[in-house]
């Protein structure tokens, strides 16, 4: 099959099983979703969103995030990984965001990306979900998943980005960003998957591939 064609079915497919995917990470405003992104690295959504209630009670925006101290950042988020980092990255942005921006987030890329701790994946996400603007975030889960369905083999998440934007719709991205990670959380995990009872996996994934992750699976086993 052709990848074209390969990704037409996949994205009708995700269309009608997550027809409204909502954004995992809690938040109210732009701001709150980019400093729930930016704590989401090397943590799962469930862990930022157990931190962030408590986080933007005491800091809903950036004005009053950049007055707050960061042992206090830290101590809110202590829970999630790299914190001490996180907490002075997310005190540093929003001192930016006021100096830069009025204390709004500003819909650019370039001026995201900017921001200290705020990556390209990043800053997509805030483009897509709270601006609106076609991105493509690719995290290790759609990278992953992009590799088994025969849609890129780019060795780089930049690469399987440029992939994924040249065989779908602008119109699909940023729901299909989504879409593919609930498969991935609910269908598709990363270790001790079937690949041949998989929904999308059982007829997109190559045989090579197919036998290539029974053979890794089987050596985790005897491990």
């Amino acid at each position: 099959m052709r990848r074209g064609d390969k990704a037409q079915r996949i994205g009708a497919m995700l269309a009608k099983m997550y027809p409204h995917p909502p954004v995992p990470l809690d938040h109210e405003t732009p701001f709150q979703l980019l400093v729930a992104v930016l704590m989401s690295a090397q943590t799962t959504d469930l862990k930022v969103n157990e931190v962030t209630p408590a986080l933007f009670k005491r800091a809903p925006d950036a004005p009053t995030m950049a007055t707050a101290p960061v042992e206090e950042i830290q101590s809110l988020i202590r829970y999630v990984g790299l914190a001490p980092t996180k907490a002075k990255n997310i005190r540093r942005l929003s001192e930016l965001l006021v100096e830069r921006h009025g204390g709004d987030v500003p819909p650019s890329m370039d001026a995201l990306e900017d921001l200290p701790g705020v990556g390209h994946k990043t800053a997509s996400v805030v483009m897509a979900q709270s601006f609106g603007e076609p991105a493509f975030p690719v995290d290790t889960h759609i990278h992953r998943l992009a590799a088994r369905w025969g849609l890129s083999n780019g060795t780089t998440v930049e690469r399987t980005e440029r992939d994924l934007k040249a065989i779908f719709p602008k119109e699909q991205w940023n729901d299909l960003h989504l879409q593919i990670i609930f498969f991935g959380r609910e269908h598709c995990p990363a270790r001790w998957h079937d690949l041949s009872t998989c929904p999308i996996c059982s007829w997109a994934a190559t045989k090579k591939r197919i036998q290539e992750e029974r053979r890794m699976n089987d050596m985790a086993r005897r491990r």
